[in-house]
């Protein structure tokens, strides 16, 4: 079911066992929307309400810090015993993973914060575990990274099973909530979904109360949950189709890593460049703290004392897409006081000079909020560390290193990055004494040796820029990356070829399936097609549905409602089969459908007075009304008696009111195009040109009352734009 405010596919799997009962998904079909709208790059509106957020140690359901996610890693099964003993064993775990993953994680640069894992005791339900939280902040690409990395886990250590997701809740259902079983929805989902030896699970739940044992018939608890998994992990997989819409959307990875990067030169003081490359996740904390400031941040920025405009040099940084496209995005004047001058637009490096610009104001005000004479309890030394030898020995033997030379400075400059690694995700300490990015940089800044000539001389030797036509998006694009959202296997074709072969009765025809199917307080159904409607039949709730209908029931309902379970058995009010009813109930229902025709018969008969008719394009043979609405009309006013009722156009009317609709939405999103776009109807672009006298002639020989409308050069142009004289000409025979 859609809910009213979502106009998008709803095609559910069909793989649900026998024993599932089929309710309602639409919980999550409008948090897809709401997600879609949401997770862009710096996009901040379309929030939830606000209020308070329960804790996931409360009821494992989702986080409470916006743009964050959070992992779990249960260990099963779940054998009791010693705490410390657990301890002790989880920790090593953590040990293995972060250095058998260390190659993808050290280099990775983060929006926010990295991935990290360590160990949580258990509390209540819950057992003690492995527990990471990363906030991603405005790139989505970060979450996702982090699902892939989670279900890699799971592969490599199929003793645990791993659970994610974030302050929207379930995001992975999110993700594929177009084809989710119809019983699950976001009431029933807590505690259901894992990651287990590389694949997603789905706990599902009894049609009724102990038909199967092993299923609770409430939402599991973890302990439950882990406890299912372990005994039946092969009737608790999800289906193919959601499994596919998961890894759909981390399909790539590892090399897509390197995809997200984008290399660009910069003006930058010597210091950060120094600063850079020995720790390049830092360029991250800089851009945000010029994305992100504020006129109060902008004072230190008056006149520099870290970072001299003088000290600048030419040099190579890597950003990620989306940290690039924040620096570049924003228009920006530096103060005059400041000594940071830009050459004109037309200069050939004005955007390095501009970039450098942004980025020495980042780093500036990262150190303004610090003071340079900050606790030094705060720099904690990673070789210290009881678990740095371990740590460094794994990563020789997972290659790390590449076979560079011990000592040289590529390979000081990995083993750098290792600390900066293994210090933030395997051996971080409390966030009271973490170091901020303004406190490291300047410990950096007085460890870190640099001689500005020599970096002078390596500005020869910069690789080269990339292409930045990636932040420029075509409408083609835009339109496939839309497809690739909305899972679609095979590109559209192009707008010729949709002309060539668009036939208009797909507009008509979707229409009317669309009005054919079931309505509720939910929302309505939209039509699918016959390879995606799972096919199911409940004899039970058939049968309940017409003791209701025929009311042999009647006196234990006071409400004409159909309930849920019941309303879903069938698509229409005219799949009843009124043969199967009493003769007195029969002949009840007879009365009321006459009673209902007399209705209707009269209504018409008073609108004929009016103009409203007139706003309708009519069929061209007219033909008197039946028998049965002449009776009626009888009893009417004799001026009413003798007109003649002509009966509507119906495919003409639909097709050129949809039409109208569409053009005045001027190549924009609207209802038109949306409801179309989810019964899979694609209307080709507009072409604005006149239409020729042959086709005026194709169109008033296929809708032969069309001109006689008062807008009919409207409606005209309309259909042109639309189709071509080919398809008029195929849509003749189709009416």
């Amino acid at each position: 079911m859609l809910p009213p405010t979502c106009l998008s596919t709803t095609a559910r799997g069909s793989e649900a066992e026998s024993f599932l009962t089929f309710g309602d998904s639409s919980g999550f079909c409008f948090q897809t929307n709401e997600r879609r709208l949401r997770k862009g790059a710096a996009t901040k509106t379309c929030r939830r309400g606000p209020g308070p957020r329960p804790r996931m140690e409360e009821n494992m359901t989702f986080a409470t810090v916006e743009d964050t996610v959070e992992y779990r890693l249960f260990l099963i099964p779940d054998k009791p015993g010693d705490s410390e003993e657990r301890r002790e064993i989880l920790q090593k775990y953590i040990e293995k993973i972060m250095t058998q993953f260390a190659p993808m994680l050290v280099p990775y640069i983060w929006q926010n914060q990295p991935f990290n894992l360590r160990y949580k005791p258990g509390k209540g339900d819950v057992p003690a575990h492995i527990f990471g939280m990363t906030k991603f902040g405005d790139n989505i690409e970060d979450e996702w990274f982090i699902v892939y990395i989670v279900k890699q886990i799971t592969k490599e250590f199929p003793e645990l099973v791993a659970r994610i997701e974030d302050n929207d809740g379930e995001f992975l259902l999110i993700e594929a909530a177009d084809f989710l079983p119809k019983w699950l929805d976001p009431d029933n989902s807590a505690n259901r979904v894992f990651f287990h030896q590389g694949e997603l699970c789905i706990i599902p739940a009894p049609k009724k109360s102990g038909t199967v044992s092993w299923l609770p018939t409430t939402p599991p608890t973890i302990s439950q949950a882990l406890s299912i998994i372990s005994t039946h992990p092969e009737k608790i997989l999800a289906s193919e189709s959601v499994r596919a819409a998961v890894n759909r959307r981390i399909r790539g990875y590892p090399e897509k890593i390197k995809a997200s990067l984008h290399q660009a030169h910069c003006f930058l003081p010597a210091g950060i460049a120094a600063v850079l490359k020995q720790h390049p996740r830092l360029v991250a904390a800089g851009v945000q703290a010029f994305y992100l400031r504020d006129p109060i941040d902008l004072r230190a920025c008056r006149i520099f004392k870290t970072f001299l405009p003088e000290t600048r040099i030419m040099t190579s940084v890597t950003f990620t897409k989306c940290l690039y496209a924040q620096l570049v995005q924003q228009r920006f004047v530096p103060d005059r006081r400041s000594g940071y001058k830009l050459p004109p637009p037309c200069h050939p490096q004005y955007r390095a000079h501009e970039l450098g610009m942004k980025l020495a104001h980042g780093f500036e005000i990262l150190c303004s909020k610090c003071s340079p004479h900050f606790s030094d309890s705060k720099k904690s030394l990673v070789t210290t560390s009881p678990l740095w030898a371990g740590f460094l020995e794994s990563l020789k033997k997972n290659d790390y290193f590449k076979g560079l030379m011990e000592g040289s400075v590529q390979y000081q400059e990995r083993l750098e990055m290792a600390k900066n690694y293994f210090q933030l995700s395997v051996n971080r300490p409390e966030s009271s004494h973490a170091m901020s990015p303004g406190e490291e940089i300047l410990t950096l800044l007085q460890t870190v040796q640099f001689d500005i000539e020599e970096l002078k001389k390596e500005e020869a030797y910069l690789p080269p820029e990339d292409d930045e036509r990636w932040l420029d998006l075509s409408p083609d694009q835009l339109d496939q990356l839309l497809q690739e959202a909305a899972g679609k296997k095979e590109p559209e074709p192009t707008s010729k070829g949709r002309e060539e072969n668009y036939d208009l009765t797909q507009v008509s025809e979707s229409m009317k399936a669309f009005i054919s199917k079931v309505s509720t307080h939910k929302g309505a159904e939209l039509p699918r097609e016959p390879s995606e409607a799972p096919i199911t039949f409940d004899a039970d709730s058939f049968l309940n549905y017409f003791d209701k209908i025929l009311g042999s029931k009647s006196h234990e309902s006071d409400s004409d409602d159909l309930d849920e379970e019941d309303s879903e058995c069938l698509d229409s009010d005219d799949d009843l089969d009124l043969e199967t009813q009493e003769p007195g109930e029969e002949a009840s229902v007879k009365g009321t459908l006459d009673d209902l025709k007399s209705y209707m018969a009269q209504m018409d008969q008073e609108l004929a007075h009016t103009s409203l008719a007139k706003s309708f394009t009519t069929q061209k043979q007219m033909e008197p009304l039946s028998q049965t609405t002449n009776d009626n009309s009888e009893e009417e006013d004799s001026g009413t008696g003798g007109s003649v009722m002509t009966p509507v156009d119906v495919d003409l009317n639909l097709v050129s009111n949809i039409l109208e609709s569409y053009s005045s939405q001027a190549g924009l999103a609207g209802p038109a195009s949306n409801l179309l776009q989810s019964m899979g109807v694609q209307l080709p672009d507009n072409d604005d040109h006149r239409p020729t006298k042959h086709l005026e002639e194709d169109l008033n020989s296929c809708f032969p009352g069309m001109k006689d409308l008062r807008n009919y050069d409207f409606y005209l142009t309309t259909i042109y734009k639309t189709i071509t004289s080919m398809q008029i000409q195929k849509c003749c025979a189709t009416f």
